[in-house]
């Protein structure tokens, strides 16, 4: 059977974050600048890459980030610039956020992966992914290459992320894995985003049961629906007595990405952008065990545009 779509696109990654680091400090001066208080706005995945960015550049010292759902925005807020994230340019609540913006005289700065679209309108200033457009309804590559974008631009060096990629791609994902009834997704800072991200692409693409939450607040309550056949993912760092807790209850954890805080031992494996590959091919290989179309989710199309 010829390969999907999706997992064309998802095994194209590596090389897309490569062309975005290098891409990153010509288009610096359209994104968001040492000690601007920023929003980031974008739509499903989008939003999730929105989050991962905002607790990155908060985080790193760059300044005060914050990141929502298009629909969700509070106009009431003063922000120096907005970044917008779109794939496809075209979503009604992205476009309707950045043009009442744009009127209030906010910048906005958007990314997307297609510059024949209206984005190019409604925004200052555009950064164009089009090596990381898609034709699969399902986001994978470019909301990770617009990260991967963010990222470079904050000073990271990801040449260990994208060796990472590439070791995700060749690893074999486990039988008990891909045959799990439940997955549960952990967080922690900027994975909390990719956490979000994971749940929603195995719920779109495979129609999977998942969850997805910050580590810490796993225990209160979400753990009750661990148990044999059920997979705890955590990407990032583990908090202290998670994997027992999670041992304890009959569960399966799954943490490529993560260093384990029992005891202060264990060492970081996977980048957790390269972690969340490995969830999209999980994604996909569900789906096809179910005789499912990953790149035509049920539901789903492209772009939400409303009338």
């Amino acid at each position: 059977m010829p390969a999907s779509r999706t997992t064309i696109e998802t095994a194209s990654q590596p090389e897309c974050w490569q062309r975005a680091a290098d891409l990153a400090p010509a288009e610096a001066g359209k994104l968001p600048r040492d000690g601007e208080r920023v929003a980031v706005i974008g739509c499903g995945t989008s939003w999730f890459m929105a989050q991962s960015y905002a607790a990155l550049r908060e985080s790193d010292g760059h300044g005060e980030t914050d990141a929502f759902a298009a629909s969700e925005f509070p106009f009431g807020r003063a922000y120096d610039r907005v970044l917008a994230i779109t794939r496809s340019g075209t979503t009604t609540e992205v476009l309707r956020a950045s043009e009442r913006l744009r009127t209030a005289g906010v910048p906005v700065t958007a990314i997307t992966a297609d510059p024949r679209t209206p984005v190019m309108e409604h925004a200052d200033e555009v950064v164009v992914l089009d090596f990381a457009d898609e034709e699969s309804v399902v986001q994978t590559r470019f909301a990770t290459t617009a990260l991967a974008l963010l990222r470079a631009h904050l000073g990271q060096d990801l040449t260990a992320a994208v060796a990472d990629a590439r070791a995700a791609l060749a690893q074999e994902l486990p039988a008990e894995i891909v045959g799990a009834e439940q997955f549960t997704f952990l967080g922690t800072g900027w994975t909390y985003g990719l956490a979000q991200e994971a749940a929603l692409k195995m719920r779109e693409a495979a129609g999977a049961w998942t969850e997805s939450y910050p580590a810490m607040e796993y225990r209160h309550g979400p753990i009750s629906i661990t148990g044999p056949g059920r997979v705890t993912w955590a990407f990032g760092p583990l908090p202290e007595g998670l994997a027992a807790d999670v041992a304890g209850v009959g569960g399966r954890l799954e943490a490529g990405s993560a260093a384990a805080a029992d005891g202060g031992t264990g060492t970081a494996a996977l980048d957790p952008l390269a972690d969340l590959v490995r969830v999209q091919r999980l994604a996909v290989a569900i789906a096809e065990n179910k005789g499912y179309d990953p790149d035509r989710p049920r539901n789903l199309t492209r772009s939400v545009v409303l009338s």
